[in-house]
């Protein structure tokens, strides 16, 4: 909800507060801010907010806010203030808190365009917005037909695409050049990962070297890892000794 008003990206029509909630200063920094983008702050009650809230335990405060808006995926190519794309590419993620929990993640680590193919997927929810704390306002999303075609077009836009796969030979921690200017991490779908075609029209595929028993991490976990190693080569701007 803050992180909506403060980016002030996109209209808001109404924040409404619970009746009842005890003060704090986050509710504070709420009002204060819709009250600096003239924005109508209306006391409900509880009952009504969390019948329009659609998400499981509603925290008090929803917002009547305008749809996000999408970026065409030539717009997400395009080096922005001198920094070269740094794009998370999900194919087929279906957990709506894993989608929240990576675009938290993505966001974090610099991440400055988020895809998402338009069917057998998860896409932006209240569940999603909540488990992104914020972040669904600060990075830009592409929705694109499929997956696969996508990829194609990165590669024509000079996107270098690295995908993520248990069974991959090469280590995440072992790339090159490719960390340092544009690139796309791509991630697979919970459970059967990188679809075949997905895995193909990647330029190289990598693992997260593991060193405990169990074989593989969760989607977000996996995503988070691989973006933070990227974001941590780019701010060093060096290839590995």
């Amino acid at each position: 909800m803050r992180e909506l008003l403060a980016a002030a990206k996109r209209p808001v029509r109404e924040v409404w507060i619970a009746q009842g909630l005890d003060p704090s200063p986050q509710i504070d920094d709420i009002e204060r801010l819709a009250v600096r983008r003239r924005v109508r702050v209306v006391l409900v009650p509880r009952r009504r907010l969390d019948m329009a809230a659609r998400t499981d335990a509603p925290q008090g405060v929803l917002a009547r806010a305008g749809a996000l808006e999408e970026v065409d995926l030539e717009r997400l190519c395009r080096s922005r203030r001198g920094v070269p794309p740094f794009l998370l590419v999900l194919d087929g993620v279906t957990d709506p808190h894993n989608l929240g929990a990576l675009l938290r993640s993505a966001e974090a680590a610099g991440v400055t365009g988020v895809v998402l193919p338009r069917h057998r997927a998860a896409h932006v929810t209240p569940t999603v917005a909540k488990v992104a704390a914020g972040a669904i306002e600060h990075v830009r999303m592409a929705v694109v037909p499929g997956i696969p075609n996508a990829l194609r077009r990165l590669d024509e836009l000079g996107v270098t695409t690295v995908g993520l796969d248990t069974e991959a030979p090469v280590s995440l921690y072992a790339l090159g050049a490719e960390a340092l200017g544009p690139i796309a991490l791509v991630v697979g779908a919970e459970g059967r990962g990188l679809a075949s075609l997905t895995r193909r029209r990647c330029k190289t595929v990598v693992t997260i070297p593991h060193f405990g028993v169990l074989g593989s991490l969760n989607v977000a976990s996996a995503g988070a890892v691989a973006c933070f190693e990227v974001a941590r080569r780019r701010v060093g701007g060096s290839e590995p000794s």
